[in-house]
């Protein structure tokens, strides 16, 4: 039973992840690799703001979301004004970038080392020590995550976000500032984003730069291609699928020395028949 929490705890943590990502790139359209650094941004200013003056998570949680807002925004300002390939391949670098920070500024993030003896979050007195404690908690954030993706999606702000999705300079001819929409659904994506890196900073107790490189991006992504562009409803199955396959997999019998390996072919495989049979996804409306 605690194996099968802990799998949904994570289910629920790239679920957040996956609904946060698939608003840049499902509804608007952007190719944007930047999420894990978002996510380990908010998992790193949780941790020390816990650690280093003994703040409430929730609290905590908070201003890692505004941390990450403002990063995003700064950052976003360059972005909103790329299309397509550029856009990709700028995020592409700033994830790069954010990983580098994590590794070398040794004496805050305390380099390939990590940070250690994160507590689990509390409220009122009580403390989300037990999984299946932290499972509910995780599970009321993913219900707010797909209120917030539902809410944007219907929202005029969402259907001005497809049309740039569908053909940005015919957009712009009715008057639409689009780098502005664009500005702003990065910023709220990053900001869902650094709130999965809250709970996953807390549930996992210990944090290192691994847990948020370019690789890991690659993997969030792939999610929400597996489950559909454009669909809230397929990332939450795009996670559920990625995260429970490599489980699946332990059980297949794979030799130690290859079983990490086979993993990522299963992974690519799984992609070229998207590519080949389904562009779309599995449940999606859209594809890149």
């Amino acid at each position: 039973m605690e194996y099968l929490v802990h799998i949904l705890i994570f289910v629920s943590i790239y679920g957040i992840i996956a609904l946060s990502l698939d608003l840049v790139v499902g509804v608007a359209g952007l190719l944007s690799v930047t999420q894990a650094a978002f996510y380990g941004i908010g998992a790193y200013v949780t941790a020390l703001l816990l650690l280093g003056t003994g703040m409430n998570f929730f609290l905590a949680a908070i201003i890692g979301m505004i941390v990450t807002a403002v990063i995003a925004l700064g950052v976003g300002v360059v972005f909103s004004r790329f299309k397509s390939e550029f856009y990709a391949l700028g995020s592409f670098g700033f994830n790069i970038i954010v990983f580098s920070i994590f590794l070398n500024w040794q004496s805050v993030t305390r380099g390939p080392l990590g940070i250690p003896g994160i507590p689990r979050p509390e409220i009122f007195g009580f403390q989300f020590s037990e999984n299946s404690a932290f499972l509910v908690l995780t599970l009321v954030i993913l219900a707010i995550a797909y209120g917030v993706y539902t809410w944007i999606e219907k929202s005029s702000f969402g259907r001005v976000l497809k049309a740039i999705r569908e053909d940005e300079e015919a957009i712009k001819v009715f008057g639409y500032t689009t780098s502005y929409y664009k500005l702003v659904i990065f910023v709220i994506s990053s900001m869902l984003a650094a709130l999965a890196g809250s709970l996953f900073a807390t549930y996992i107790t210990f944090i290192d730069p691994s847990s948020f490189s370019l690789n890991e991006s690659i993997f969030m992504l792939s999610i929400i291609i597996l489950g559909g562009l454009s669909s809230k409803r397929g990332a939450l199955l795009g996670a559920f699928c990625l995260i429970v396959l490599p489980e699946v997999l332990r059980f297949v019998g794979f030799p130690s020395d290859i079983a990490a390996q086979m993993r990522q072919v299963t992974y690519g495989l799984i992609l070229i028949l998207l590519m080949l049979y389904r562009p779309q996804g599995l449940m999606g409306e859209f594809r890149l």
